[in-house]
């Protein structure tokens, strides 16, 4: 039992790396949509390049969305409206009249020459004409001749929508009726006598509406004939356009619908599962062969290993719940998924082609699930390279924002060719898809919030964090430069030497900087211990045996690791301070103790290590050494520089403290050169010409 217990803890990071392996293998394979694919790709406008396709089996020929959508709109504009014809309110009305009639038609109101027998029933004749189909209320428009079914008395009638009188309508008809009678002159007190009293009592009857609506549309034909098993669809180097599209896009969703049936749904998730898990596979493989730090560290292959789920899940969301406004306006929303993102996030805390590689093995996932796959791959290739090679320098706002411009630019662009390719014109273009596009930027410009987040929780550093912790005004450099000011000037000379160093090569320069400016951080619990921090000539090592003084030297290192984590300082931080004196020894306590006595053990005079083990911790070593080493020389000429620089990172290189760092023998040469200007520049050195 014990022996599997400590098997398992000696493996624990293999076991977590495959625990995450397989489980984002399932994620993805579970996000993808349920549906099996056609095998066989092609685009509109583009010849068909595989042997002649003949139908495997009969089907039906789909109507394109365009048709349909056509169809829906008609009918919707020609749907059937239904009225109510309300019994009760033209009661009311009626039995109101007789009151009404004696305001207007009695005593002196009543009209000379007719009897008020008359003008009641010239009344009541005038009212049955005005309800014969009703009155609508005041805020509905007159729709002209459009046929409506009007319910009266649980009957319905078909009847012109101009049959219906509205509020305003009513003089005007009180006068046409009354015209070529004997009423004629009374036709504005009739109006007047029904002004009070007369009330809409038609309305909308929204229910039978909507139900007929929706019968309509369910009674639309998404098909139109039929394509036989065995009839030809389309022969090799033919061009994909019209009929033989919509036939091919036919053939499609149902060989997908049949694919994806319960008798071989698990067969094409394994097959599925096979394709994702060698992507990821890939992934970790590169990580093993040629980012062994990161493939090491389970936080940072988690953090991966995340951002593509998320990716993934984001694409999906977007491709099985399209928003309802790709059917009006017939764009592909899943161009608004800023992808770019991944490698813009992946290259601010790791290097660019880790983040190109990401990007690319996210695309191959995403192209099982996007429709027009070959596009859409093209697309987010060109813009992942474009981010790739625009976005720098991202704790520099402006920078930011330019690359995106750019990579908005370059979407645009390259769908723009992929229309005119497909269409041959441009007539019929979706203006909103570049829209989305603009969206996709804007959306690209929550990297920077997202980097914070993630250095929150994954623990990770990123430029903007190194330019804030390379302010010299920050607390935990200020104390240093209180406690140890030689120290901190030291620091400040050896982050200049490392950062101009770095930029030579192409390394980190903010890194290093920073690395440079806490590597000696340690030194402020015994500065006076330290020659940089001396201001008298009293050393207090004189009172010190050797080994005691060497232990001092070389324990500001492990304190300088302390102080760096209780003031949270990022690991690739701290980095730094580990390995600035690698595996070096304190040579000058060594050889004191030596002559003192016989059989010294020169590891008691070893720093910790580790060596450096990259191009940015073996940039610090150097400069860090040169820079110290440079202030015993007395007389430093150009060329006692040059013999003191060369001298310094031999000796390193010949005690083996470079061979973890991806660092190359030419880029070693050219550290050399920028070291000797920097010191010669800062010394004031002119050439040496012969006399």
């Amino acid at each position: 039992m014990k022996q599997i217990v400590r098997q398992f803890y000696k493996n624990q990071s293999l076991l977590y790396k495959l625990f995450l392996y397989v489980a984002s293998t399932v994620l993805i394979v579970y996000f993808f949509p349920k549906g099996g694919k056609f095998k066989y790709e092609f685009q509109k406008g583009k010849p068909w390049q595989y042997e002649t396709l003949v139908a495997p089996f009969d089907f039906a020929i789909e109507k394109p969305e365009e048709e349909l959508e056509e169809e829906r709109t008609a009918v919707i504009d020609n749907a059937r409206q239904y009225y109510d014809f309300d019994l009760d309110i033209y009661n009311r009305v009626k039995e109101s009249l007789p009151a009404s009639f004696e305001r207007f038609f009695s005593g002196d109101e009543q009209p000379k020459g007719f009897k008020k027998k008359e003008l009641k029933a010239f009344a009541d004749k005038l009212l049955d004409q005005i309800y014969e189909n009703g009155i609508l209320p005041r805020n509905v428009v007159n729709e002209g001749s459009a046929i409506v079914t009007l319910i009266k008395d649980k009957q319905s009638n078909e009847i012109h929508f101009d049959r219906f009188l509205t509020p305003n309508e009513v003089r005007s008809f009180i006068r046409v009726r009354s015209r070529g009678t004997k009423f004629e002159p009374l036709a504005d007190q009739y109006y007047n006598m029904f002004f009070d009293i007369l009330q809409p009592n038609v309305t909308l009857n929204k229910k039978f509406t909507e139900q007929e609506l929706q019968q309509r549309l369910l009674n639309i034909s998404y098909t139109r004939g039929s394509i036989v098993r065995g009839e030809r669809i389309i022969a090799k180097g033919e061009v994909v356009e019209g009929e033989k599209f919509n036939v091919l896009n036919s053939l499609k969703n149902e060989y997908e619908s049949q694919l994806w049936s319960e008798s071989n749904q698990n067969w094409i998730v394994f097959g599925y599962t096979i394709l994702v898990a060698l992507t990821l596979l890939m992934l970790l493989l590169f990580l093993r062969k040629y980012r062994a730090s990161i493939y090491e560290d389970n936080n940072k292959v988690t953090f991966i290993f995340f951002n593509i789920i998320f990716m993934v899940f984001l694409t999906t969301l977007v491709v099985k719940y399209d928003i309802g406004l790709l059917v009006k306006y017939k764009v592909n929303y899943v161009y608004i998924v800023p992808l770019c993102i991944l490698p813009l996030i992946i290259k601010a805390f790791f290097d660019a082609r880790l983040g190109l590689f990401t990007h690319v093995l996210t695309l191959l996932l995403l192209g099982f699930i996007v429709p027009n796959s070959f596009e859409y791959i093209f697309l987010q290739i060109i813009a992942g390279i474009v981010t790739i090679l625009t976005v720098s320098e991202l704790y520099k706002r402006a920078n930011l924002f330019i690359s995106v411009g750019q990579i908005t630019l370059i979407y645009i662009i390259s769908y723009f060719a992929f229309y005119i390719i497909h269409e041959g014109n441009l007539s019929n273009i979706e203006w909103m898809t570049f829209g989305l596009f603009v969206i996709n930027g804007l959306a690209t410009l929550f990297a920077q919030p997202l980097i914070y987040i993630y250095e929150k929780i994954f623990g990770l550093v990123s430029d903007v964090s190194l330019l804030e912790l390379s302010d010299t005004n920050s607390k935990l450099l200020k104390e240093l430069s209180n406690k140890a000011p030689g120290t901190f000037h030291h620091s400040l000379q050896v982050a200049n030497l490392a950062e101009a160093a770095a930029n030579e090569i192409g390394a980190n320069a903010m890194l290093v900087r920073v690395g440079a400016l806490y590597h000696d951080i340690g030194k402020m619990n015994n500065p006076t211990y330290f020659t940089e921090n001396q201001a008298t000539s009293v050393n207090p090592h004189n009172e010190l045996a050797p080994t005691e003084s060497a232990r001092i030297i070389i324990d500001h290192v492990i304190e300088g690791i302390k102080i760096a984590k209780r003031n949270n300082l990022p690991d690739r931080v701290i980095d730094f301070i580990r390995t600035h004196h690698g595996t070096t020894t304190v040579y000058y306590f060594y050889k004191q103790q030596e002559g003192m006595e016989e059989g010294v053990n020169i590891e008691d005079f070893r720093y910790p290590g580790p060596i450096p083990f990259s191009k940015e911790t073996a940039i610090l070593m150097m400069s860090d050494a040169v820079e110290a080493a440079s202030k015993s020389l007395k007389e430093p000429t150009a060329s006692v520089i040059d013999t003191f620089v060369e001298q310094i990172i031999d000796g390193q290189m010949g005690n083996k403290q470079f061979l973890n760092a991806n660092i190359t023998f030419k880029e070693i040469q050219q550290i050399k050169k920028v070291l000797k200007r920097k010191l010669n520049n800062i010394y004031h050195l002119r050439i040496e010409y012969p006399e």
